[in-house]
């Protein structure tokens, strides 16, 4: 018997008995939809977990930093600092891409009524470039040697009405602050602002610090509402700021930097921080590792989503396994319905026994029976699929306030994967009843009324 004349008498065999088969769809479709739509809010959970992550500060970078400075200068305490040298080591390190310091100061800015305190961080250009900043307005800060500042978008939350000192956060009034179009003065020397007009231990009356006008090269794209890594951080160039802090500072212990045990400053800048980055995900704990033995605190987001991934697969188990019961439900309903018409059917197996068919014909027959329902029913089961995870992201979308972008996701690899299984599942749930329609008496089958 050809192929072509198998799958037409099972069509025509299925279509006998519409309700019933209808009614055998039903049951795949459901059990299609349910482990589809389960499986599917795993890995959107998982999805929303890793986005937020790498929203966070990225898969394949690490943190290191040194907070352990102490103004005694022991010998233990310096083989611990992080300088040029240090920098250059981690470099080496293999699978690092990039490697830079980061220089921290804190300042007092200035512009009309309103004063906000600012942490401005500097890094190597490299780095700033390799960060992926959206940048709304301006550029980032320029290679050209000036100190130019680039600011994250909620930046300007940080400032408040000098007389008043309310933040925005308390009275909901955006302040009027233009960032990229008039000066801001800076205060650098904060320590000698809060004693200015006071008597040092020599009697002599501290002397109000210089602001400095610094421009801005840009400001990061997104609203008050736009939330990110680095929306509320000022960056800029760290040669550039290191010149800038040699200038205000000069002879001076700079903010943050270790001293001798005289209490002098040295000759070299020395850093907390250090951005590095990996070539790939797969060897970020490695060089973690490698950072930890010289004696470094590292910290990276791998940690966080190892432990997220292990609690995602649980979760996708769980779910999958309650829409898989649905699954195994249908596919009893398959094998009732092809029991059901084998016993229908009984005279005509018969009666192509006795003409001398295959008994390999039948079997393929029944399976073709039992895979049509699969088919069908796991094709309709993923569009309904599709359906109910646009309604769940649509709901969980406006209660979250957009947090959760996407908590189903149906990645298309889980459309194939779920098609097959449906088909699957309907020709093993009728393997069993097509070996009994080969097992069947000729003789018996065409005397059976």
């Amino acid at each position: 018997m050809r192929y072509l004349d198998l799958l037409r008498m099972s069509a025509s065999n299925l279509l006998r008995r519409k309700l019933r088969t209808a009614l055998t769809v039903l049951g795949v479709i459901i059990g299609t939809a349910s482990i589809v739509v389960m499986v599917s809010l795993g890995l959107g959970l998982r999805k929303s977990s890793l986005d937020q992550i790498e929203e966070y500060g990225g898969l394949t970078t690490i943190n290191v930093n040194n907070y352990s400075w102490s103004n005694d200068s022991g010998d233990d305490k310096e083989a611990e600092r992080i300088d040029d040298q240090v920098v250059e080591k981690m470099a080496q390190i293999p699978h690092v891409e990039l490697a830079s310091p980061i220089l921290e100061i804190n300042v007092l800015a200035k512009q009309g009524a309103y004063e906000g305190w600012l942490w401005i961080r500097g890094m190597s250009q490299e780095a700033l470039q390799n960060m992926d900043i959206d940048v709304g307005e301006g550029t980032l800060p320029p290679d050209d040697g000036t100190l130019q500042l680039f600011y994250g978008n909620q930046v300007i939350t940080n400032f408040y009405k000098a007389k008043t000192n309310e933040y925005y956060w308390e009275t909901g009034e955006v302040p009027d602050v233009d960032l990229m179009n008039d000066p801001l003065f800076l205060i650098f020397d904060t320590d000698a602002y809060w004693q200015a007009g006071s008597t040092d231990s020599n009697g002599q009356t501290i002397a109000a610090p210089k602001k400095y006008i610094i421009p801005t090269a840009g400001i990061m794209a997104g609203d008050l509402e736009t939330y990110s890594q680095n929306c509320d951080s000022v960056f800029a160039d760290i040669d550039a700021l290191k010149n800038q802090l040699k200038k205000v500072f000069k002879n001076k212990v700079i903010p943050g930097q270790p001293t001798t045990k005289s209490g002098k400053p040295y000759k070299d800048i020395y850093y907390e921080e250090v951005y590095i980055r990996v070539d790939s995900m797969d060897h970020v704990q490695e060089v973690q590792q490698a950072i930890q033995d010289m004696g470094y605190n590292a910290n990276s987001n791998a940690e966080w989503m190892e432990q997220t991934q292990n609690q995602m697969a649980m979760i996708q188990m769980v779910l999958g396994g309650i829409g898989a019961v649905s699954l195994f439900v249908a596919a009893i309903g398959i094998a009732n319905t092809m029991m059901m018409s084998i016993y229908e059917r009984t005279k005509e197996i018969g009666v192509i026994k006795v003409l001398g068919c295959d008994m390999r014909n039948i079997r393929s027959m029944f399976l073709l029976e039992a895979g049509f329902i699969g088919f069908f029913g796991g094709l309709i089961g993923l569009i309904l699929s599709e359906i109910i995870s646009v309604i769940i992201n649509s709901v969980a979308g406006k209660a979250s306030g957009g947090y959760y972008g996407q908590l189903s996701f149906i990645p298309l690899w889980l459309i194939l994967v779920s098609l097959i299984f449906a088909v699957l599942v309907g020709m093993l749930a009728g393997f069993f009843p097509a070996l009994r329609a080969m097992k069947l008496s000729p003789l018996a089958a065409i005397r059976n009324e």
